[in-house]
């Protein structure tokens, strides 16, 4: 079941469109990044300090049902604010990877499991790598399982 509670669409145009037309779609349309045909799935935090509920289009990486969550911002030198959702309500997390969203659990990823994962994210998304380069931050990285 989504998030309850109200939603506040990204200051980003380009966000607030993708995620609409995902939604209105139910994911048929919308579900790539828009200039690179690769796949993408909508997650849906809680505002840390808000408590609204915060949509983003993030690129798809899954594995056996569960979803990384990569806190690149293009290799800016800050976080994306979903991190900090994420850190203060990790179980407030949904996943729309298609018509259904599903309520997930969010933790951060460290050590092996977190190279693992890491592997798989710049296999979906070579990008990831440039980002990581780019910035002297460690990118976090989060996997989303269903509560």
């Amino acid at each position: 079941m989504p998030l309850q509670g109200e939603y506040v669409p990204s200051p980003q145009k380009w966000v607030r469109d993708q995620v609409e037309l995902y939604e209105r779609t139910g994911g048929r349309e919308g579900n790539t990044l828009l200039d690179r045909g690769l796949p993408v799935v909508i997650f849906s935090t809680r505002g840390a300090k808000s408590g609204n509920v915060r949509k983003q289009p993030l690129m798809k990486v899954e594995k056996d049902g569960a979803y990384l969550m990569v806190g690149s911002q293009g290799g800016a030198p800050t976080n994306p604010a979903w991190v900090a959702n994420l850190r203060a309500a990790p179980d407030q997390v949904t996943v729309q990877d298609g018509p259904e969203p599903w309520d997930g659990v969010a933790r951060e990823l460290d050590g092996p499991e977190r190279e693992e994962w890491w592997e798989r994210a710049v296999a979906a998304f070579p990008d990831y790598a440039d980002y990581q380069r780019k910035t002297e931050r460690r990118l976090p990285i989060f996997l989303v399982e269903r509560r």
